[in-house]
C-alpha cells in the first residue's frame, strides 16, 4: 500500500483474513505502536499507512535488538560473530570514504578511553561511539541501519559481560590501529585489527563465562 492510503475497515480486514475483529484490532494497535500506521477519527477517519522516517526505523531496530538480547534469544558468541562480520564489511568502505569528522570522533574517543578513572559505563559509551564512527564512515546508510542493533545494542551487552576480564590498554591499542589504518586509507590493516578485536572479544567472553561458572 502507498503512504497515506486508507486501510480497509476492521470488519473488512477480519473477513479478508478470516480472523476475529479483536485479532484485527490488536494487529492494528501493534502497527500503530511501530509507527507504521496512523489512526484518524470522524467520518473520513480510519487507519492510514504512515511514512516511517529513517530515524524512527533506526531507533526501532536498536530497541528490537536490545529486547532480543535481554531475553537471551541470542547468545554471546552468535551476537559477537554477527556484529564483527558486519563491521568488518565496513572497513574497506570506511577507509575510502571516512571524513575528517569521523576520524576526529575516533581519535577523541580513544583519548577519552585512556583517561584515568573513567568508569566502565563511560568506557562502554566511548567504545560504542568509536565503532559508530567507524560504521558511519562507510557512508552507506543501509550498513549503518543494519549495524545500529549490532553496535548500539550488542556492544553494550558484550561490554557488560567482558568488562571484568578486559584489558583497556589492549582495546585502546586495537582502536588506535583501526583509526591509523582508516586515516591511511588502508582497509586491509583496518580489517586485520578488527579481526584481532573479534578474537579478543570472543576470548574475553569465554573467560567471563568460565569465571561466572566457578562462583
Amino acid at each position: 500500500m502507498n503512504v497515506d492510503e486508507r486501510l480497509p475497515s476492521e470488519a473488512e480486514l477480519a473477513d479478508q483474513f478470516q480472523v476475529s475483529r479483536s485479532t484485527v484490532r490488536e494487529a492494528l494497535k501493534r502497527l500503530a505502536a511501530q509507527n507504521l500506521i496512523r489512526t484518524q477519527r470522524g467520518a473520513t477517519g480510519g487507519a492510514f499507512v504512515r511514512r516511517l522516517s529513517y530515524d524512527e526505523a533506526y531507533a526501532q531496530h536498536i530497541t528490537t535488538s536490545t529486547l532480543l538480547l535481554s531475553m537471551n534469544a541470542v547468545d554471546f558468541q552468535t551476537a559477537c560473530e554477527a556484529r564483527f562480520a558486519l563491521e568488518r564489511a565496513c572497513a574497506p568502505l570506511s577507509s575510502a570514504r571516512r571524513t575528517p569528522d569521523h576520524l576526529a570522533t575516533m581519535r577523541a574517543e580513544i583519548h577519552r578511553q585512556a583517561q584515568p578513572g573513567l568508569s566502565d559505563e563511560r568506557f562502554c559509551d566511548s567504545d560504542v561511539a568509536f565503532h559508530r564512527a567507524l560504521v558511519d564512515g562507510a557512508g552507506n546508510p543501509v550498513l549503518s541501519y543494519q549495524l545500529a542493533g549490532a553496535v548500539e545494542a550488542m556492544q553494550p551487552l558484550m561490554n557488560m559481560i567482558t568488562f571484568t576480564q578486559r584489558n583497556r590498554d589492549v582495546i585502546i591499542g586495537l582502536h588506535t590501529r583501526i583509526a591509523d589504518a582508516l586515516e591511511m586509507q588502508n582497509g586491509a590493516d583496518a580489517d586485520a585489527a578488527l579481526a584481532e578485536l573479534t578474537t579478543y572479544t570472543l576470548t574475553l567472553g569465554e573467560e567471563a563465562m568460565e569465571a561466572r561458572a566457578r562462583r
